[in-house]
């Protein structure tokens, strides 16, 4: 099976686990019942392999499948057949298992016979509410298995951009879209650890953005750009200023915040030296939200007083300032849903190292744990180098039975 092939399969198993009502535990169990002769796993490993199935790290023995199949109350054709040849239809086939696994009602949208035709400003808002529709993935999915979602959407667009017919203002707007798709697409390749795609792809929604005259989405474009930076261990503050500098008072509020909290963050790894700039750019994101709702861009709907905090604590505690850290974390954490698994984890080892710093290292181990268990079942590279970061600073306190179990855990997560 191709790479595309396992993931597409994994969401499928994801699915039919979800419409059962199953837990994987649950699953791992009906399996082992259903499995025939010698050498039957313990549930622990079982548990593992369903992990890795639905996460499409692994294809599946014919053994398996036999057993996945009865205990699903289905049969193999039916469970495991491949969509038929064709790309066209493996990426309708993709979506829709993709919006399946995450709950969402989404129609394949075809822009194949669109092409060469004159397009109008329908199909934009059309394609438009289906980027908003298909950006909810990010929501409970991790990258690895996001990425050829927004990908495949991304190259039907720019395909679009390229051969259909279309006026100047129906152009631009087409040209946001791609902007957009581009930059959900950069963010789910940096998730999934494809730092090189993801560079590629930010740049490329700057030139969408700015050829469609979009100033939220250029200022948008360079803050990932400098989240891009951070993340590959170099200075992002240039571009994160830059993105605040195409914000004024038009700018939706969200909006506004989100540049400048990732300014924040730009800095705060930049090192003490810029602990004013961070607090600068927290305070300008705090004055943005107290001016109430507005109507806001889809991408930046969820920037509220609880992903400030989140922010917030993060900076402190990259700046190793705990008193700050903990509090904002366990404030914010307190009221983050666990549904959102692979944002929390990433949060709570922030956490974790702030309370390591606090001298508090039985805490930082137990909220480790938490992140670990969170974290297991999503498909995204960030939380899992961030869990073996932690882990490490917390190496030297190995004695400590709670720290001994958590290392381990963590150095079994990041074989996974």
């Amino acid at each position: 099976m191709t790479p595309d092939e396992k993931r597409a399969l994994g969401l499928r198993l994801r699915a039919e686990r979800d419409e059962r009502g199953l837990t994987q535990r649950e699953v791992a169990k009906l399996i082992r019942d259903a499995l025939a002769g010698p050498q039957i796993p313990s549930i622990d490993t079982l548990i593992e392999y369903v992990k890795r199935w639905e996460r499409g790290r692994s294809g599946i023995g014919v053994r398996y499948r036999r057993a996945y199949a009865r205990a699903f109350g289905t049969t193999e054709q039916q469970l495991f057949a491949l969509t038929p040849s064709g790309d066209d239809v493996q990426r309708r086939d993709f979506l829709s298992l993709s919006a399946a696994a995450a709950g969402l009602a989404v129609a394949p949208l075809s822009l194949t016979d669109q092409q060469g035709r004159r397009v109008g400003a329908g199909l934009v808002d059309k394609l438009r509410r289906r980027t908003a529709r298909l950006r909810r993935l990010d929501e409970i999915l991790g990258g690895t298995d996001t990425y050829p979602v927004y990908a495949s959407e991304l190259s039907a667009t720019r395909a679009l951009v390229e051969r259909g017919g279309y006026s100047e203002a129906t152009g631009r707007g087409l040209l946001g879209v791609m902007a957009e798709q581009a930059q959900q697409a950069g963010w789910a390749a940096l998730d999934s650890g494809q730092m090189a795609g993801a560079n590629a792809l930010f740049r490329e929604s700057m030139t969408a953005a700015s050829e469609a005259g979009e100033p939220t989405l250029i200022g948008n474009a360079l803050a990932l750009m400098a989240y891009h930076r951070v993340s590959t261990g170099r200075s992002g503050t240039t571009e994160a200023d830059a993105s605040c500098r195409v914000v004024d008072d038009e700018t939706p509020a969200a909006v506004r915040a989100l540049l400048y909290e990732r300014a924040a963050w730009a800095h705060a790894v930049a090192g003490s030296t810029h602990t004013s700039q961070v607090e600068q750019a927290l305070d300008k994101a705090r004055e943005a939200l107290a001016g109430g709702a507005d109507d806001t861009r889809d991408w930046a709907r969820w920037v509220d007083e609880t992903e400030l905090q989140i922010m917030t604590g993060r900076c402190w505690s990259q700046l190793r300032r705990p008193d700050r850290a903990v509090p904002a974390l366990e404030w914010a954490l307190a009221r983050y849903d666990d549904a959102h698994a692979r944002d929390k984890a990433l949060y709570l080892t922030w956490l974790s190292e702030a309370l390591l710093d606090s001298g508090e290292v039985t805490e930082s181990a137990r909220i480790l744990i938490r992140s670990i268990d969170l974290g297991s079942d999503v498909a995204s590279a960030r939380p899992r180098a961030r869990v073996t970061e932690v882990a490490e600073r917390l190496r030297p306190h190995a004695s400590i039975p709670a720290v001994a179990e958590t290392i381990e855990r963590a150095t079994m997560t990041s074989s996974v």
